[in-house]
């Protein structure tokens, strides 16, 4: 009999667990507290209890071709960083394709996930329910949570003095949804992260005045990347990656810190992070520096105090008048169905081997899909996560022994410099291709690139070379696709053809064509010494 798998939350990671689940075998029941998928890219008008809200205007930060499921393009014509609408479109279309919503309960919470009284022999879970206000309980061979990051907000009141008295109105940036009620106001956003920094540039387009105070600054990239390429299909690259892990970390933040300098100067603009040795999550934003040099958002410190109609920054004595304060501090995360004794949250993070297995249970029956920031997009990592993950739980892939598995948690919590590479400021974040590759490696999918480079040479030099798209985890392995190979050879194709809309009449030059064979010539030495 197929084991019996409850998946917890029908978002990006949830219907991929369920397709992978259908791939090996398994019997998926998927569990959605509302009345429809998405998770995350789902827009309502009004916040909903234990999942992710979004405001309007969201798009992705990631670029269709890198963000898509690994075996399911996103559509030709859809643009290349994709409206939260159509993403969510995108996700219905995927759930379809694969038949996914006959296994999924919507309307459905869960309640409690315990450990059933043989566990040790088992491995099963007793997962309660509520449907309609009536309670369930049924025995599942194996869970997988993915319910995200993204559900509770963290609101450090007591880190702003004066809150308490302050008149105007405050929130945090999860009830945001639409910039109307900051018009003619005058707007303070704390938090320079991807949210605050949207907030602030959409107030400023009404608002009297907009502040966005800092206390670490950022790096601010541009989705439009060189020659007006996507950021992500330029940056992340095998070689690109390679070629990062191998310097040491000073010179790779110094290169990495010149590059994004020469398309804004992030000093002169207030924005250069304290910390630029340890890297913080890039802020995408194409509008913030038009929005700064012509005075519509006006960068800040930390905060002093709060007054009652005002506050005053660090480093001033002036009070600064303000009707309305957002807080974009981020979020926390817990699993409020489960016992601490499973998984228990620290500082902002779980003790999981490779992010996704409790190393302490007797059986490995219980997985977290998608509680990792990899430095990419979120879809295939989650995807990658649960092809592995159900490979554990159906018992085809082991794990380690325990002690193993605590001694890698422990050094990744310690968080020490490799002094290769660039090096994270967080717990959750992660190199995405050296994770992916890890994955991918323990089932068998991780392309070959020697072999491929006798075989398919050009297809080995796409790979190497060009953007990691998601198609590259399907070439081989389990789960195979046989038209990946295809949506590598044609990715800049659809990245193209919604935005070349007119068709033009280029007449080749001699000296271009000599140049282009040069290069191609010096391409393969690079190669063949990279090889070697």
């Amino acid at each position: 009999m197929a084991k019996r798998v409850a998946i917890v939350g029908a978002g990006v990671s949830g219907l991929a667990s369920i397709k992978c689940c259908l791939e090996e075998g398994l019997e998926p029941t998927c569990f959605e507290r509302s009345d429809d998928l998405g998770g995350l890219w789902r827009f309502t008008e009004h916040v909903e209890e234990g999942r992710a809200s979004l405001y309007k205007s969201v798009v992705s930060n990631s670029c269709k071709e890198m963000s898509c499921y690994s075996d399911f393009p996103f559509p030709e014509d859809y643009p290349n960083y994709v409206p939260n609408s159509q993403f969510l479109e995108y996700l219905k279309m995927y759930a379809n394709h694969f038949d996914l919503l006959k296994h999924i309960q919507f309307k459905t919470k869960v309640c409690s996930v315990t450990k059933c009284s043989d566990f040790a022999v088992s491995g099963q879970w007793e997962v309660v329910t509520m449907h309609e206000e009536k309670r369930e309980s049924a025995i599942f061979d194996a869970v997988m949570v993915c319910t995200g990051f993204l559900t509770n907000p963290y609101l450090p009141l007591d880190s702003f003095p004066g809150i308490n008295a302050f008149k105007g109105q405050y929130f945090h940036s999860r009830q945001y949804k639409h910039p109307d009620i900051f018009k003619d106001k005058r707007v303070l956003v704390i938090g320079m992260g991807n949210p605050g920094t949207d907030i602030a540039v959409e107030a400023s387009h009404l608002a009297e005045k907009v502040f966005l105070s800092t206390t670490g600054g950022g790096w601010v990239i541009s989705r439009i990347f060189d020659s007006g390429y996507p950021w992500d299909m330029v940056f992340m690259t095998r070689f690109q990656n390679m070629l990062r892990n191998s310097l040491p970390t000073p010179i790779v933040t110094w290169l990495m810190a010149r590059k994004i300098n020469n398309w804004l100067n992030h000093a002169n603009y207030s924005l250069i992070p304290e910390d630029r040795t340890q890297l913080k999550e890039f802020v995408l934003n194409d509008e913030l520096p038009g929005r700064i040099i012509t005075g519509k958002v006006f960068i800040r410190p930390s905060i002093k105090e709060v007054k009652e109609n005002s506050v005053i920054f660090n480093n001033t004595s002036k009070e600064e008048p303000i009707d309305i304060i957002v807080f974009a501090t981020g979020y926390t995360f817990a699993f409020p169905f489960l016992d601490e004794s499973v998984v228990k949250v620290e500082d902002g993070q779980a003790s999981l081997y490779k992010y996704i297995f409790p190393a302490h249970l007797q059986k490995p029956t219980l997985a977290i899909i998608g509680l990792i920031k990899p430095l990419g997009s979120m879809i295939p990592t989650g995807e990658t996560q649960a092809r592995w993950a159900v490979r554990v739980l159906k018992g085809v892939n082991k794990l380690p022994p325990p002690s193993v598995m605590m001694e890698e948690i422990n050094a990744r919590k310690e968080n020490k410099p490799s002094w290769f590479g660039l090096c994270y400021c967080k717990a959750l974040q992660s190199d995405y291709i050296t994770y992916i590759d890890e994955l991918l490696t323990y089932i068998n999918a991780k392309p070959n690139l020697f072999s491929m480079l006798l075989m398919d040479p050009h297809l080995a030099l796409t790979i190497f070379f060009g953007p990691c798209s998601p198609y590259q985890f399907r070439l081989t392995g389990p789960g195979k696709w046989e038209g990946a190979r295809n949506a590598i050879m044609t990715q800049w194709d659809r990245t193209f053809k919604v935005i070349k809309a007119r068709v033009l009449q280029e007449s080749p030059s001699p000296f271009e064509s000599f140049l282009k064979l040069f290069s191609f010539l010096a391409l393969l030495v690079a190669i063949f010494l990279i090889f070697l």
